[in-house]
């Protein structure tokens, strides 16, 4: 499938050099606002065609668009390519809100396109392993479950970071996709959540590249913490911070009657699953039922190449839109969970995407 790409910054490398990798895609296209950026890009991974956005739009060999965009021009970006008769893939978050995001499903339903986003690290080895562990019963049932992503902010090696401090940034927009799809991938759809939130740090310094010493303003919330209650009827702790220096914290962790289950790094593909039952007084590692013939390369594109493949063969794709939409109400959900300061019941449901 040839694919083009809109948005040229610092994800766009990842996505240029993973879908060398799989036969499935081939990028012919690469669009930006600055049309120089995307010239530099098709310049140093051999994309036949660039420039600008419209041109890409135009273009009728590029069937699929994958949007790398800053995620505040996700869903005008998303809308213009559905509307140029072109399938989705979106880079997270896939809207700020669930209303964009729920139109945006809406639209390419009535186009017959396909809509998908990131994250697609769920696919990977390590995750898939996961998933088979919890669904052959090997902790029982899951009882409880705990996602932590700590740090102090993208600042220190970002270029640009500003963004990622704005509303449809933070820890919740930018690192949250993750650990939710994740957690939705092993234990089914949320059903509601409570949270609060504060912003620790008001203002930020760049500390890498160009505008490195650049101060500017945080505008949404840096830390939040909180509950999430599954369908399922499983119980999720959750913290999101950019705020903290160091921790001790597990990323995230399974915990069933009959064991417990940790997960490695929900933004990766790879790692090493370990597992703990009653009676081994200790954690053990667990070999990979889904191992990757590229190793920890592909870092991104797995979830663009499987719905390729997943349009050719006319059958459901796995990073879906209805699964984003899905995380994008939960993410929202916390932030109102915050402001009103009580649980706030999600809007939507979703499937599990089916296993690997």
């Amino acid at each position: 499938m040839k694919l083009g790409i809109i948005g040229c910054g610092k994800i766009s490398n990842a996505y240029l050099e993973c879908a060398a990798l799989f036969p499935a895609l081939e990028i012919v296209h690469c669009a930006d606002l600055i049309p120089e950026r995307a010239l530099t890009q098709a310049r140093a991974f051999g994309v036949p065609r660039a420039g600008s956005v419209e041109g890409l739009l135009n273009d009728p060999d590029v069937e699929l668009v994958i949007n790398l965009t800053i995620p505040a021009a996700h869903t005008q970006t998303n809308r213009a390519i559905l509307n140029a008769g072109k399938h989705v893939f979106c880079e997270k978050p896939f809207a700020l809100n669930r209303t964009d995001a729920a139109d945006l499903l809406e639209l390419a339903r009535a186009k017959n396109l396909r809509l998908g986003s990131a994250p697609d690290t769920f696919l990977g080895e390590a995750h898939q392993t996961c998933r088979k562990l919890i669904d052959a019963g090997e902790i029982g049932e899951v009882v409880a479950a705990t996602a932590f992503m700590a740090s102090h902010g993208p600042e220190r090696w970002h270029p640009a970071p500003e963004f990622l401090y704005q509303p449809g940034g933070g820890p919740m927009f930018d690192m949250g996709p993750y650990y939710l799809t994740a957690l939705v991938n092993m234990l089914g759809p949320i059903a509601r959540v409570s949270g609060f939130a504060k912003t620790g740090f008001k203002e930020r310094v760049v500390a890498a590249g160009p505008a490195a010493g650049t101060r500017f303003a945080v505008t949404t919330p840096s830390h939040l913490a909180g509950t999430v209650e599954f369908a399922g009827g499983a119980v999720a702790t959750v913290i999101m911070s950019f705020d903290i220096w160091a921790h001790h914290l597990p990323l995230l962790e399974i915990h069933g009657t009959e064991g417990s289950l940790s997960v490695p790094d929900p933004n990766t593909t790879y790692g090493t699953p370990m597992i703990y039952k009653p009676g081994t007084n200790t954690w053990e590692d667990v070999p990979l039922s889904h191992p990757s013939i590229y190793g920890d390369q592909y870092g991104r594109g797995a979830g663009v190449a499987e719905m390729a493949e997943a349009i050719r063969a006319g059958r459901p794709h796995r990073a879906s839109g209805a699964l984003a939409l899905h995380v994008v109400d939960a993410m929202q959900a916390f932030m109102e969970a915050a402001e009103l300061g009580r649980t706030v019941e999600l809007t939507t449901r979703c499937q599990r995407p089916e296993p690997v």
